[in-house]
Formats: C-alpha cells, structure tokens, sequence
C-alpha cells in the first residue's frame, strides 16, 4: 500500500513538473514578463536587467521539466527527491506571500495554459510539498523505468530538448500558443460579454475637505463645490466575469481617433506590425518588413504598426527604417500578449487572428505574390496542434520510448543469461522457489576483543574448507564488528550486529547507529531479541524506527518475535507474535520486507534449558507464515525465512530443521564454540 501512495506522489509531481516546465518552455518571454512583474512587487525592477530575466525564465523552464522527467523515469531518486523537496519548501511559503499580498493577478506558474488564483497555487503548492515530502521520506520505493547506466542519456537528452524548445520559440514563435490572440481566434468575440454575466463592481469614494473637516463620499453623495477634493479610492466591490480580451483598442498616432472598431470590421485583411517598444524592437529585418507593406499597398491591404512607444522612438523608428505606414498607439501589455516579437507581423481578417511571424521568420518575397488567400503566408494551418504535437513525439517521446524499450529488453536478457549461465541451484530454483536456509549466531555479551577474533578466525577457516548448506551469519557485541569484517570470507559468514540505535545521530551517548553498523561491514543485525523488550523496555514504535533506519542504511533485519511462558500457558502465544510483526515491521512495503528475516524465540525456552518440541515450533512457524501471507500475499510469505531461537543444539537441530516452515535457527550460547556451533550448521547436510 505504501508502495502505491510513494508511486502516486511520484506521478504527480512528475506530471506537474513536465507540464509546467514545458509551458514555462514554449513561452519563455511569458515567463521573463511574470518575473519582471514579480521583480516590480518587490521594488527589484530596476536590479535585474531584461536579460537576466530571461535567463533566469529558460533557466527555470529547463530545471522543472528536468526534474519531472526524472521523477517520471526515477533517476537519482534521492538527489531528485531531496531538490524537489527543497524546491517545494522554498515556494510554498513565498506563494502563501503572494496570496495574502496579491502584488500580481496571477502567479504564472503553469504560464497561459492554465490559470490559477493566487490561492489556488498556495494550496496546489502545498500538495505537491506534502507529495515531495513522501518521495524524500521513501525516494528507493519508487519503480525505475531505465537501467542506473542509461540514465545519463534521458537527462542529457531532456536538457538539450528543453532548451531546444526553448530557443525555438524565442527565435520564433511559441508552438502552442495559450493567449486570447492566438492564430483562428476571433477578437472581437473575445471583448464580448456573455449573455447573463456580468463584470466585477467597483465602488469609488472621494475624500473632501471643507472647513478643516475631512469626509468620504460616494458619487451618489458627492458634495457641493464649497469642498475641496483630496483624494480617491476605488475598491472592488464584487467578483465578475472579465472577458479574455479586455484591453485591445487602436488609436491613431494623434490621439484623435479610435480606429479598433474599424480594423475588426474589416470583411478583408490587414496587416498589424506590433511592436510594443520601439527603442528596443530587433531592426535587422528591415527589408522584409518593408516588403510585406509593399505588397499590403499593392493589393490595398491596410497596414499598421501598433506601438507603446512615444512620438520621438516613432520618428527614430521611421528614420532608421524608411518606413511610411501609419503608426498607431496600444497598450504595451497588450501587445507582448499579441504575439511574443518586438515587432512580430500578425494577420487580421474579419477580425479574426489569420497568421502570425515572429521577426525572424516574416513571409519573404517570393510568398507575397498573388492573392493572399491563396497563398502561404495566409494559410491558418500551416502550423497545426496535431503537427506540433508530432513533432515532440517524433524527437522527443519516441526516442525516449525507444531507449527505455531497448533497456529494458537488454537487462531482461542479460538476467536471463546470467541465470542460465550460473550453478545448478537455478535448475532447481526453476522448478520450486528455495527459501533462503540460516544459521545465525547471537553472541550477546560474551567474549572480549581477542577471543572473539579468534572464534571468527576459527568459524571462517572451518567453513571455508568444509563449506556450509546454508546461510551463515554471526552477530557480535559492537567492538568486535569492524575488526573481525577485515579477515572475515563473507562470502560464506555474514556478519551482523546485536542491535543499533533508533536515531540516525546525535547526542545519545553510547549508542550506536545504523549508519555506524553498516560503515563496519556488517550486512546484518538482530532487532526485537526479547532481552532488548524486556532489560531495557524496547517499544513497537522504538522497533519500528530502528528496522527503518536499518533498512535505510542497507542491513538486513533479524527481526525477533516469541512469547513469555505464561503467554504460552494461556494460549495467547499466537496473538502475541502477530501483534509483535504489527507493531514493528508490517508497516513496510512488500520490496522492504523482503530484507526481513523473522527470528521465532519462545522467551520460555531461551536459556533455560526448555525446548520447544519440533512439532510445536512448526505449529508456530506455520502461524507466522500464515499471517505475513495475509499481510503480502503468499509469494512474499513463502519467500521468508522463519528461523527458530529457542535453546536450539546440535543434537535437535536435525529435527527441528527438517520441519517444512522452519527455516534454520538463531543460536545463543551454542554459537560460542565454533565446534558446537558447526555442529548445529551440519544439521542442514
């Protein structure tokens, strides 16, 4: 379950990465306007120069569509989680900021495609911090979609497209275009107000002095002329409907006409140079301007160039250019939303967008010839959606698709080759899954430093000449890990700790973390041992701590579980072992709990001479099979070692062993004889 809901946070945060960065991509001068906008809010303009702006707008584009691509196809998914995570906490409480201030309409973030209020981004910002959290909490549960060796080509390929995408629609136009003006929309129907909808209220007060008296009135209570006026405020009163084109007018250059009405009416074409500032418009193509006003004049087709700039840049403008259409004056804002070009060339009939060029790419003399209809620079359709869209799977999906097949493929056969290249066991694992058999020693506190090397070095030299039929694991007291790990054939002995701490570090003096364990070599350790429950009042949530921070840092768990005897005498033993498994360690997902190896110890029998009957081991064992199959199903449960560790000899342990869900034992006082302890493991011959 935890698997599914890690998975789904994965998916959410890649699928609003992607898409916002890939938004931010095909419309970066969007994204540098909205930053100079935030810029602005915060008294910054006149520090961040236009080009730093934009910088920082690819910049951001190519981060979060990068990040979304390796949530997609799980790559570095630590490093991934931790920056989406810090990325997350960063805009989280500057959205809260700019909800509650509202220094802008919008915060942009998903650019023209998809508008948010501001509040709808404070909270779409906090579930995707609450899904980067999860992520960084379980980075490793996610499913990889490529191998660890390829994923260097994913990302250096996004990088290189993002950018590209990037480029593309500076250099020209954005391929999708999410604006009111975009190419086939009719203006004039978006100025309209629906039928039954009405636009937002605004009340506007005056405050007037008379007399040294201050007061505030409305325009239906405004006063005589023996008030002097002071100020006003307006204030919106109520929510309405804006229409999408709210701001379009033309005036002439004079001021002395509104021509807006005149050019949407226009049953034919006319073309609108819009160039929202003239000081800084690109006038590296003036020829190909030039021309396309020829040819307008040649077939009497209106032309005008829309600006925001003042009269003086207009006569520098016509200065430099030799141009002699007519200049009318719109609103700058209006115009960068017109067309992403300083100029950019769009194309009107009857009112609706037809066409639009970027400076880089005007129609050039040998396609304004004829009638426009017919030609190609007054086709509509010359750039489609369904052409765009198969444009990006064709250089972008389908490679990708491609590579991750083919990864794929080749990691499924190079497992297929090494399995069939390897010993027998295969052969036999082919027929029937072999749980993996254990012997693990629990040496507790016994021996000091230069006895417990010299069992280790007495074990290893054994069992590396008379190898053993099963697993082998010794767990030691702290101070001797590090030094047995050095001589120790750990391809026959694993080696493992008697505990670890349940912090990751930290001011716990004389504890000992997972981290440190693992930094030994040790690639086990026993959590749960009933002396730990009951000497020094280890918990459930204690345990459920310590087996993740285990988990975390690589080692293999000896989960340990068993019942008092007077649990046993009241026949409680199976509510007990069930509730011990509940409480510590079937929180984990099926993948973790694969590195747990459950350890069954009847408190009764540790110790004391007692031992449980074969047959009521196996009762037992059956029982916890049973219960970790209704929790993972049973091909999890079948795959589970169940060790027995209660007063376990070499003269039982052929017994006990030869049980069906007994899967080996953990050894206390038994282990500490290397004679004693090889006997026990010779059971399984």
């Amino acid at each position: 379950m935890r698997a599914v809901s890690v998975n789904a946070c994965r998916l959410l945060l890649a699928v609003t990465f992607i898409f916002s960065g890939f938004v931010k991509a095909v419309d970066p001068t969007g994204t540098q306007i909205k930053i100079t906008d935030y810029a602005e809010a915060m008294g910054l303009a006149g520090y961040i120069p236009d080009f730093i702006a934009m910088m920082a707008a690819v910049i951001l584009a190519a981060a979060e569509f990068t990040i979304g691509i390796a949530f997609l196809f799980a790559i570095r998914r630590k490093l991934t989680s931790q920056v989406a995570l810090a990325v997350m906490a960063a805009f989280t409480p500057f959205t809260l900021w700019i909800a509650v201030a509202d220094p802008v309409s919008d915060c942009g973030c998903f650019g023209d495609a998809v508008k948010l209020t501001n509040w709808q981004t404070f909270w779409k910002n906090t579930v995707l911090l609450g899904a980067a959290f999860v992520m960084w909490r379980r980075p490793l549960t996610v499913v990889r979609l490529i191998g660890k060796s390829n994923q260097w080509i994913v990302i250096n390929y996004t990088v290189v497209f993002i950018l590209f995408v990037s480029g593309y629609s500076l250099y020209y136009l954005p391929p999708f275009d999410f604006r009111p003006y975009r190419i086939g929309a009719n203006i004039r129907q978006g100025m309209e107000m629906p039928p039954g909808k009405t636009g937002p209220q605004f009340e506007t007060t005056f405050i007037m002095e008379k007399d040294g008296e201050r007061k505030e009135f409305t325009l239906d209570s405004y006063p005589d002329s023996t008030w002097t006026f002071v100020d006003s405020k307006t204030v919106q009163t109520a929510e309405g409907y804006i229409p999408p084109i709210h701001d379009f007018s033309i005036v002439t250059r004079d001021g002395n006409e509104d021509i807006t009405d005149r050019v949407l009416n226009d049953k034919g074409f006319t073309f609108l140079l819009a160039a929202p500032h003239l000081e800084t418009a690109d006038d590296s193509r003036l020829d190909m301007i030039n021309a396309v006003y020829e040819y307008a004049e040649e077939n009497d087709i209106p032309f005008y160039c829309l600006t925001a700039s003042g009269e003086k840049a207009m006569n520098r403008w016509q200065a430099i250019t030799g141009a002699e259409y007519p200049f009318c004056t719109t609103d700058p804002t209006t115009l960068q939303t017109m067309i992403r070009s300083n100029p950019g060339l769009i194309l009107i009939e009857n009112g609706t967008v037809a066409g639009k060029w970027s400076c880089n790419d005007l129609p050039d003399e040998n396609s304004l010839t004829g009638i426009l209809d017919n030609i190609r620079a007054g086709n509509t359709n010359e750039h489609s959606t369904t052409g765009k869209v198969a444009f990006i799977i064709m250089w972008y999906i389908l490679p990708l698709f491609v590579l991750t097949l083919a990864d794929r493929l080749w990691a499924w056969t190079k497992w297929l080759k090494r399995k069939k290249n390897s010993n027998k066991i295969y052969k036999l694992l082919k027929q029937k899954k072999m749980r993996k058999k254990i012997v693990a020693g629990n040496w507790k506190m016994n021996m000091n430093l230069q006895d417990g090397i010299a069992l280790a070095k007495e074990l290893n030299d054994t069992l590396t000449t008379d190898k053993p039929n099963c697993g082998v694991v010794i767990c030691t007291p702290f101070i001797h890990l590090a030094s047995i790990a050095q001589f120790l054939n750990q391809d026959v002995i694993g080696l493992g700790a008697e505990n670890c701490a349940d912090k990751e570090s930290g001011a716990y003096t004389g504890e000992v973390s997972a981290e440190m364990v693992k930094s030994t070599g040790a690639q086990y350790v026993i959590l749960g041992h009933s002396e730990r429950r009951g000497y020094y009042g280890e918990t459930p949530e204690i345990l459920k701590e310590k087996v993740l921070l285990a988990l975390k840092n690589g080692l293999k768990v000896i989960f340990c579980i068993g019942e008092s005897l007077e649990e046993r005498e009241a026949d409680k033993q199976n509510e007990v072992v069930k509730a011990e498994l509940e409480g510590s360690v079937f929180n984990l997902t099926a993948d973790e709990f694969k590195n747990i190896v459950i350890a069954y110890e009847p408190i009764w029998a540790i110790g004391t001479g007692k031992t449980a009957t074969a047959e009521q081991a196996e009762e037992i064992h059956a029982f916890i099979r049973s219960v970790v199959a209704d929790k993972y199903g049973k091909e999890v449960a079948e795959d589970t070692t169940i060790l027995y560790g209660g007063s376990c000899k070499a003269s039982n342990a052929p017994e006990l062993f030869a049980k069906p869900n007994i899967d080996g034992g953990l050894i206390g006082g038994a282990s500490l004889k290397a004679a004693d302890f090889k006997g026990i493991i010779d059971a399984f011959n």
